[in-house]
């Protein structure tokens, strides 16, 4: 997928259907001069619905459609005919958006399966007809209720990709690397830091079958839950991973505290991220000799890990067995 494709926040305006008027009608026959009343219903406006699709990613296709407006209901008419229902504007939405009120930011709901319908703009109530107000003071109503107007807003739809493992490190730790050789995935690879720029995404064949999607996230830096780097912007997609499998290069001279400084982002941009299950990787192995890696398994007792290297395939069925043990747990 192009860089420039990737949109997980858009704010839209929402309008949705008026109501239809109810009739004023009186029955007239060839035989009945002066029928009662029989004036019907307005019809519902149309509503403006989200609708969760498994097969989009993105929500590209709002970019440019800030304005979502449902159609009006139709009047009522004689013989107590209740008037057509506005047509509903239906929105499709990948898995994992997250509607909020442009003005407020009030979280309104999420859609996280695929098939999902939630309304997110109520259309009007059709107003009723004169034969719903007669009585016995009253049996000729020459008045109905006008349709309710529907209701309008903007509104932020946030996507939150939905991963079985995150990737999280540093830029340059070799997560891109990984999952282009993991899975089919073919993000952007170069030697120079902040190379992802959008979240990606890939699913790893595991064995009798079985499988799990992997989210290479951009990379992290040192005050990243202040906005730092890219900071805000993808921090947002570690949220809906299952685990977080940490990857640090071997030739850090501070393997623990690089993993620390990443840990305390992750806490002090939101502490339930610390309940997720976590991993170590340590990547580009193939730099040093076994020596050196049997010395690094010895200094590494705070976190199940596992070293590899993603250019050799070095230990890479190792990993896979490490993350299915744990989401499986």
């Amino acid at each position: 997928m192009p860089e420039s494709n990737f949109i997980d926040y858009v704010k839209i305006f929402c309008l949705s259907g008026n109501g239809g008027a109810g009739s004023v009608h009186f029955r007239r026959e060839k035989y009945i001069p002066k029928g009662g009343p029989d004036g019907g219903n307005g019809g519902r406006g149309g509503h403006i619905i989200l609708k969760g699709n498994k097969q989009l990613w993105t929500l590209l296709h709002l970019k440019y459609r800030k304005h979502i407006h449902a159609d009006n209901g139709k009047n009522g008419s004689g013989a107590n005919k209740t008037g057509a229902d506005g047509t509903d504007a239906v929105i499709e939405v990948p898995q994992g958006t997250i509607v909020r009120n442009a003005e407020t930011s009030e979280f309104i709901f999420e859609i996280t399966s695929d098939n999902e319908e939630r309304i997110l703009v109520n259309g009007g109530r059709g107003g009723l007809g004169n034969t719903h107000f007669k009585s016995s003071t009253n049996q000729t109503p020459r008045f109905a209720q006008p349709g309710e107007a529907g209701e309008e807003g903007w509104k932020i739809l946030e996507l939150k990709l939905m991963a079985d493992v995150g990737l999280v490190g540093f830029p340059n730790a070799g997560k891109s690397t990984l999952l282009s050789v993991i899975t089919a995935a073919k993000p952007k690879i170069a030697d120079y830091p902040f190379t992802t720029l959008t979240p990606n995404l890939g699913i790893v064949k595991y064995k009798d079958y079985k499988s799990f999607v992997v989210a290479d996230i951009p990379g992290i830096i040192e005050g990243a839950h202040q906005g730092k780097g890219l900071g805000l912007q993808f921090l947002r997609h570690i949220e809906r991973n299952s685990m977080l499998l940490f990857m640090i290069p071997c030739d850090n001279p501070d393997i623990q505290k690089e993993y620390n400084i990443l840990l305390n982002e992750l806490k002090k941009y939101n502490p339930e991220l610390l309940d997720k299950q976590r991993a170590l990787a340590i990547t580009k192995c193939d730099l040093i000799d076994e020596a050196t890696i049997k010395q690094l398994h010895k200094n590494i007792q705070f976190i199940p890990h596992v070293c590899i290297s993603a250019l050799t395939g070095y230990n890479l069925a190792q990993l896979k067995d490490l993350v299915w043990q744990i989401l499986n747990k």
